[in-house]
């Protein structure tokens, strides 16, 4: 007998307190993307969805709206434990979570949130224009739109052997270098996929990732060239094109666990392009991610 179809639970985390480097405004994200998944999913007919790329009708995934995290506009902490808790609570009830930040912070909240609800291992996919293992500094703090990917593998059972980042580009600091080396981070730049192809990218992302027993997809939309992807929380020149992070989001749903995306900045936007860019990689995401790939 067919395994029952996974059902997808929205989340939203409308917060930028972590945001203290690039542009404030993704706290306006949420519903932006909200909206624009409604423009989306009114295609739906009869349970049915029509795919353009794959030809066929896809069974129209199982999507409700839990509303907002209960987030705390000035304090970080609190925040990112409310929401790690709120992703906790819908992966318990049977529930896949699709987080929409909100600023990068919640790359940690939607990592612990998989990781106190589940048993065993967990992995990380993170794409990223940067590398956000920031230890701490007097501006930031030890929690802020830069550290996510460092405060997550600090995580009991969270896996930096099979973690890996994609979409990585420009210059950095030489300690983010050093704890890359230490730690054995793996890490595709944006260069690297344009000369791979998505197809040699989704393979090597998911060798890195088939030994956890649970993975987090968590992309943070400045992955996405600023020419695709103008709404962001910092503009980085030479991303992956909107093309290249579907397809990547096609192939990888079916094998992650939680998803979120963050940096959406509706301040910045032109025309809502980021943010329906943002709802397509969540309805691709929940489409093809129907059957979980143990099914």
């Amino acid at each position: 007998m067919p395994a029952t179809a996974r059902q997808f639970e929205i989340i939203g985390a409308p917060f930028d307190g972590a945001a203290t480097l690039g542009y404030p405004g993704s706290r306006y994200a949420p519903d932006r993307i909200r909206q624009q998944l409604g423009w989306i999913t009114q295609r739906v007919e009869s349970g049915s969805v029509f795919s353009l790329e794959t030809g066929e009708l896809h069974d129209a995934p199982l999507i409700i709206d839990g509303g907002d995290a209960d987030i705390v506009a000035h304090d970080v902490l609190t925040t990112l434990e409310r929401t790690s808790a709120r992703i906790a609570r819908s992966v318990r009830s049977g529930n896949v979570p699709i987080l929409l930040g909100g600023d990068d912070c919640f790359l940690y909240a939607g990592t612990k949130g998989l990781h106190d609800a589940t048993d065993g291992t967990v992995g990380v996919i993170h794409f990223d224009a940067h590398l956000d293992v920031m230890d701490r500094n007097e501006q930031q703090g030890t929690h802020s739109q830069s550290s996510g990917m460092r405060r997550s593998l600090e995580l009991d059972r969270a896996r930096t052997e099979h973690s890996i980042q994609v979409g990585l580009r420009h210059f950095n600091f030489p300690s983010s270098r050093a704890y890359l080396e230490s730690a054995g981070l793996a890490r595709i730049t944006a260069a690297e996929f344009d000369r791979s192809g998505t197809a040699a990218v989704v393979e090597r992302i998911l060798e890195r990732t088939a030994g956890a027993d649970h993975v987090h997809l968590s992309f943070d939309i400045d992955a996405i060239d600023p020419a695709h992807a103008p709404g962001a929380g910092a503009l980085e020149p030479g991303g992956i094109t909107s093309r290249q992070a579907i397809d990547t989001i096609m192939a990888l749903a079916p094998h992650c666990d939680s998803f979120a995306v963050t940096e959406v900045n509706p301040m910045t936007d032109h025309q809502d392009m980021t943010a329906t860019l943002a709802a397509y990689l969540c309805y691709y995401f929940a489409v093809f991610g129907q059957r979980h790939s143990d099914d």
